[in-house]
């Protein structure tokens, strides 16, 4: 993986694409809590005729800790990444808690983005209480009820397998940080001042974060666009890498004319 400093922060993240297609934005990729970047599939990664950034954020996958306490800590640090990578003007996709940082990141550094991609998310997203206060103590069970809860009945076991073993990575207390930050994070009567064209994906399925919680993003955000899909969860683009791939290709396409 690739490296870059930031401050006193060093930052893991794949890139790919670089030089291709300059006439369109970049795309910055930021995976939920307690993942990395590989949360993202190989046809979200290597989206044709975009530069792809998909970043492990710190304390996550390569990325060493600290990590941060906040939601909008988190976006400092995405920022300050665009910062060194020279990338003025980009997409912002982000999956659960990533989708979270997204929304943060459009109302503290809206002139930055060309879009948002906000994918199985909410305005206010509330952390179950089983895995707030167990998932340090019970990391063994917690971890397994998240995949539980993250996936289509229909998903193959292994996949399952391949996140679970994924998700036990991460260190207990950081993906209890993590939650802690969701939990906090409220930006519910600030989405109207989202000024940026904004893509939200939600899996019919998702148990995590439901449908209704993308429906108000939907409502509430001046220029968004919604799209439901089908035999997901919440994982979904993992269980629908195709589809997702798509809808977000066509966004910034529409971007770019």
């Amino acid at each position: 993986m690739e490296t870059i400093v930031l401050g006193n922060r060093t930052l893991a993240f794949r890139s790919y694409g670089r030089h291709v297609a300059p006439e369109r934005p970049p795309l910055v990729l930021v995976h939920g809590a307690g993942g990395n970047h590989l949360i993202w599939p190989p046809q979200v990664r290597r989206l044709p005729r975009t530069a792809v950034y998909a970043l492990d954020l710190p304390g996550h996958g390569a990325s060493p800790p600290p990590s941060c306490a906040t939601i909008s800590a988190y976006s400092e640090v995405i920022r300050d990444f665009a910062d060194a990578l020279e990338l003025p003007y980009f997409v912002l996709a982000g999956h659960s808690m990533g989708g979270a940082i997204a929304l943060d990141f459009a109302l503290a550094y809206g002139y930055r983005l060309a879009g948002i991609v906000v994918i199985g998310a909410g305005a206010r997203m509330k952390v179950s209480p089983i895995f707030l206060n167990g998932v340090v103590e019970n990391f063994m069970h917690v971890t397994a009820k998240i995949v539980e809860y993250s996936y289509h009945p229909s998903t193959p076991a292994q996949e399952k397998e391949r996140y679970l073993q994924r998700l036990r990575e991460t260190d207990p207390e950081i993906l209890q940080k993590d939650f802690l930050a969701v939990e906090a994070f409220d930006v519910t009567d600030r989405l109207e001042s989202i000024s940026v064209p904004t893509l939200i994906l939600c899996g019919q399925e998702d148990r995590m974060t439901p449908p209704s919680l993308s429906q108000l993003l939907h409502r509430c955000i001046p220029n968004s666009q919604l799209h439901v899909i089908p035999n997901a969860g919440h994982n979904v683009m993992i269980e629908q890498p195709e589809l997702v791939a798509a809808y977000i290709d066509e966004f910034i396409t529409q971007l770019s004319t």
